[in-house]
């Protein structure tokens, strides 16, 4: 039970990861350590998918998913099966390296210096 617990938490966090490199630049616009915290993101994003790493939070995943000595219908829990399927898309490789790219465009183009300087809050 603590397992997939466990595991429910961490494919929640694992979301939440995904859409603030996603959405991250919005606040990050009005928050210096946000768009820190956003930009070290994108630049992991990039490395991971670049040198064909998994994400922490995968192998975390995977890793309480074998403490798990159920025989459900489905790995895991109820939540994390249908979390799963948005946090690991059925796609290839090159479309999820793509679309990081376009969040990456898009959000130094919402960061952009000629809007305010860039390493200060926003009053």
């Amino acid at each position: 039970m603590f397992y997939r617990i466990t595991t429910d938490i961490i494919v929640a966090v694992h979301l939440l990861w995904i859409l603030f490199i996603i959405f991250g630049a919005i606040p990050g616009r009005r928050w210096l350590t946000v768009r820190l915290l956003h930009l070290a993101s994108l630049i992991f994003s990039i490395l991971l998918q670049s040198f064909s790493w998994l994400c922490p939070l995968t192998h975390l995943e995977v890793w309480l998913r074998r403490q798990q000595q159920d025989a459900t219908g489905y790995s895991g829990s109820f939540i994390a099966h249908y979390l799963e399927k948005l946090i690991y898309l059925d796609v290839s490789a090159s479309y999820i390296f793509i679309g990081t790219v376009v969040v990456i465009i898009f959000s130094f183009l919402l960061y952009q210096p000629w809007r305010r300087p860039f390493f200060q809050n926003r009053p």
